[in-house]
């Protein structure tokens, strides 16, 4: 008896929301706590400009001084 609109025991709209929830965690950005991916501060900016030769030693530490104050 009205077995037309069930799938494993649940309705249409529960597979519809499950769906949904599954895709709303994996498809979102996580800006969101915890968070996969850590967003990048300004030291780690700083330490990367750094790395690739950008900045200069004296820049650097000026820079580095200023943030952390």
């Amino acid at each position: 008896m009205f077995d037309h609109n069930y799938f494993w025991g649940m309705h249409t709209l529960w597979w519809f929301a499950w769906i949904l929830l599954l895709f709303w965690i994996y498809a979102t950005p996580y800006e969101i706590p915890g968070q996969r991916f850590k967003k990048e501060g300004a030291l780690d900016l700083l330490k990367r400009r750094y790395a690739s030769g950008e900045i200069k030693q004296e820049e650097y530490f000026l820079i580095k001084k200023d943030l952390e104050t």
